[in-house]
Parts: C-alpha cells; structure tokens; sequence
C-alpha cells in the first residue's frame, strides 16, 4: 500500500491512541504524550512523505472538491467573481444600510464601552468586553494583514488596496451584526463555559421562526465549516505564513521545516489547553504589543517616505478602477480586495462572534458595538498601512521577487518590503509574525473547539485539541499555495450559512438597538452607571 493511502492517517492514529491512554492521567501528560509521539512520528514518515510528494497532492485534491462543491462564479468570461465573495459584498453593504450606518454613528459610544465605562452587577460571561475584543482581534489581526495584503497586491495590483478598505468599512456592520446575535442566543453550560455564536443563532434563532430544521441543518453545517476553517486558516495558513517569514532568517527551518512546526505545535498547546479563559488573557497581553511594534515600523517607513504618500494613494486609487495588466479587470482586483478582507477581518463570518459570546455584558447590542472596532482595526488601519509600505517600496512590481508572489508567500514579501527600508527590521518582523501568527491559532483553536463541541459534545474536546496541535505540524511540509486555497475555500465557506442567518434576524438586532438608542438618548444607561 502507497504512503498517500496512509496520509493523514498515521498522526491521527496517534492521536487517538495517545488521547485515550492518557485519559485519567492530566491534560498536560496528554499533551506531553502526543507532541513525544508526533515528534517520533515525523522523523520516521517525513522523508518519506517528502520523497513521494504526498502531502502537497493531497491538499491540491481537496482544494479542488471544495472549490467544485461549494464555489461558482456567478460571471462567466475573463472576469471571475465567486458566489460567496459576491454573497459577502451584498450582505454587508444591505446590512449597513439596514441599520442607519451605524458603523459611523456608533463608534465614540463603542470606545466608552471598551474603557469600562458601563460595566454593570448584572453582567454576565467569562470575560470583559475588552478580552472578548483582543481575544477576536487576535484571531484576525494577524498574517491577513501581513501577508494577505501583500497577496491581494501581488496577484490584483494596488487598487486591491481600496477595496480591501471598503470592504473592511463595510464589514463593521456585519460583524455588529452577528456579535449582538451571538449574545442573544449564546447558552451558559453546566461546567460554567459559554456556548455561543452562529451555531447557536441558527438553530435557536430559526426555531422561532418556525423553521427549526432547517436552523439546525445549518447550525451543523457551518460548525463543521468552522471546524475545519480552524484548520486552515486558523492553524495552517499561519504556520505556512510564519514558517516562510522565518526561514529567511533562520536556515536551519530550511532544511527542516518540520521542526518548526513542532515548536509551533508546543507553544500552542500549552495555551489552548486552558479553555478561553487562558486564551484571552495571552491574547490580552500578546496583542496591543504586537500591533504598537507593527504598526509603528509601518508608520516609520510611511512618515520617512511622506513625499511619496500622495502618489502611492492616487496610485491605490486609480488602479482601484482601471487597474493595469491583471487579470479580470476592475472585477479581478474587487475579488482580490474583498477575498482578502474577508479573511483578514472575517466579517460576515461568524467566527468571532463565538468569543464575543463570552463577554459579560448586559446588552447584547452593546457588545455588538465593541465588535465595530474589529475590521476598523484590523483592515481599515492595519491593512492600510501594510499596503502603503508595499506600494511605496515598490516590492510587489519588482520582477526579482516574482517567485514569493507566484508561491504566495505574502508573510516573506512584506519582510523584503520592510527590509529595503530598515535592514535589521526583518528580524524583528519575523518575531512579530511568528507572534501574529500565534495569537490568531490559539484564537481559531477555541473557535473550533466550540463548534466541534456543539456537533460532538464537551466530551470530546479535548481530542479536538490534540488534532489541532497535530495539525501544525502537517501545516509545516505543505505547500503555501495550497494552503491559501484551502483557507479561503473554507473560511469563505462559513459566510453562506452566516450571512442567511444575518438576513433572518435582523428584524430581532434591529428591535434590540432601537431599544438601546433609546435608553442611551434618554441618560437610562448613564443611570445604569451611577447606580452601581
């Protein structure tokens, strides 16, 4: 029998056996057993898998079932646009509308809510609204805005960049959206943990429509979506990304790339063993730090080439609408913008609305409102200044560095950007991407975990866990194409049963914000404060 008939069997295997033996005996034996048993494993089968080209054919073959099952483009010709990035796009803008823009109106009262200003006895959670926050931030602010930018820039040219922005500005509503949802219907379990987010929004949510089967067939589909997006683009992606970052200056991961997915592997587990309780608190420390050292190298290029800020955005802009030599045309660089914002910010697809569920606070809107910051954060300002650093250096139009864009290596071209300017600063990036990249698994870690508990049951999450440690390690021999293909197909994926869910409700998110405004306009909720 081949090796590919084996693949991925034989780390699963162990999993299970290692998972099982350990039962009784702690979480961390568990884990200790497993990374041992994994570690072993690889040495054994990975020249092997190598030699015989497995792993890569593998993921090629899935990407290409997924992307017949679940894609179609709904504009034949040289121009493509997907159904689910066109499904994104309509949902967001009709949402923004639906709700009075309240992604502008709404953003000062947000920034009261984050600084504490109206916590309250009655609320109720795991954690506050600013872990709840950091704990999705650090779940999207990562290697999508590194190096997705640098992707969409590559492949669709600069004006990606602006509709990257627009999407982004776009996507704060649906995000408000499906966080208030997940704060109406999250469900507080026996053992003190929250269960919440579209999962529970379907079923519940269509149940009072009249409609609970379909809710649930739903509910089920996106939960095994999510689970398997956490795979891809919560874990491999990151891996792949980061790997290709750091093997730039670390050769030894170059000949054995492995290895650094088993590091991965430790450092990952040791956290999401702990539940989101341990989550939000390494994401709570771990993000404003990686953002502030980020986004002020960003700003230092930016402000040291100030004279060249003006073209760069004219640039931006102009190619937005007449882009050069891509493929597709202005429809091509739209796709690229908003295919990359969906996966930066991941508005309109449900999973952040899983850690919003966990935050104690009264009212379901007001949490919905701290999620407004996620993709002004996250793609209006991140992204943003990730692409002015590639457009002003010029490095996605530099023919030498053509391979990192064919390989969508985004994470190294943005390291070659930052490098032309500050020599030493690849370094650096290399440790912030490896920390990016860190705080958006341990992130996607428990957004899977909570999926696969709802399908299977709090039972079996600790298995989850194994297998999503496991998973790091095969994300560190596979090919970065593959590994974006894999992710977009799957995180894109989550939007068709969320944005339904969206479109439902929204009558219940509109009732509860007009509850709310009036509350706020007539000084209740200011009551609220000095009462306590």
């Amino acid at each position: 029998m081949k090796l590919n008939q084996h693949f991925p069997r034989h780390l699963l295997d162990v999993s299970v056996a290692v998972y099982l033996r350990g039962l009784g005996e702690g979480k961390l034996k568990v884990l200790r057993l497993c990374l041992v048993s994994w570690f072993v494993c690889f040495l054994k089968l990975q020249p092997a898998y190598a030699a015989e080209g497995v792993i890569d054919p593998f993921f090629a073959d899935v990407n290409g079932y997924l992307a017949a099952v679940l894609f179609y483009d709904v504009m034949p010709g040289e121009a493509t646009m997907p159904f689910i990035v066109a499904w994104l796009v309509v949902g967001a803008v009709y949402l923004t509308c639906r709700f009075g823009f309240i992604n502008i109106r709404m953003m000062g009262h947000a920034f009261a809510v984050i600084r504490g200003k109206y916590q309250s006895p009655d609320d109720k959670g795991e954690v506050s609204s600013f872990q709840a926050l950091t704990t999705a931030l650090s779940a999207t602010v990562g290697l999508g805005n590194i190096a997705g930018v640098a992707i969409a820039i590559g492949i669709g040219g600069p004006g990606a960049t602006f509709w990257m922005i627009v999407a982004g500005f776009f996507g704060m509503t649906a995000k408000f959206s499906e966080v208030t949802l997940a704060q109406m219907y999250r469900e507080f379990r026996a053992d003190g943990h929250v269960l919440g987010g579209a999962m529970q929004y379907l079923s519940k949510g269509f149940a009072e429509k009249g409609m609970p089967s379909i809710g649930k067939s739903l509910a089920v589909v996106f939960a095994l979506l999510c689970v398997c997006a956490s795979f891809g683009g919560g874990n491999a992606f990151q891996v792949s990304q980061a790997m290709g970052a750091v093997q730039g200056e670390v050769s030894f991961f170059k000949d054995y790339p492995w290895m650094f997915g088993v590091l991965m592997a430790f450092a990952v587990g040791i956290v999401i063993i702990g539940g989101i309780r341990r989550i939000a608190h390494a994401a709570e420390a771990i993000v404003p730090t990686m953002v502030l050292i980020y986004v002020s190298a960003c700003l230092w290029i930016v402000f040291s080439h100030a004279s060249q800020v003006p073209s760069a955005l004219s640039l931006i802009v102009h190619e937005a609408f007449s882009p050069a030599a891509v493929t597709g045309g202005v429809i091509g660089v739209i796709v690229q913008g908003f295919k990359r914002a969906a996966f930066s910010s991941e508005a309109g697809i449900g999973s952040a609305a899983i850690a919003h569920s966990a935050a104690s606070v009264k009212y379901p809107v007001r949490q919905g409102m701290v999620a407004l910051y996620e993709p002004f954060i996250d793609t209006i300002i991140i992204c943003t200044m990730t692409a002015l650093v590639i457009v002003i250096t010029g490095v996605y139009a530099d023919p030498t560095h053509s391979d990192l864009i064919a390989g969508s290596h985004g994470a190294a071209l943005t390291a070659v950007a930052f490098g032309s300017v500050i020599s030493w600063f690849p370094i650096i990036l290399s440790v912030s991407v490896v920390l990016f990249a860190y705080s958006t698994m341990i992130s996607w870690s428990y957004y899977g975990e909570r999926c696969w508990t709802y399908v299977f049951g709090e039972r079996f999450s600790m298995l989850y866990r194994l297998m999503f440690v496991a998973f790091i390690v095969l994300a560190s021999v596979v090919s970065a194409g593959n590994i974006l293909d894999f992710s977009d197909l799957l995180l894109l994926a989550m939007a068709f049963p969320n944005i339904i869910a969206l479109y439902v409700l929204q009558g219940k998110i509109a009732n509860a914000l007009k509850n709310y405004l009036q509350k706020l306009r007539s000084g209740e909720l200011d009551e609220e404060v000095k009462g306590n």
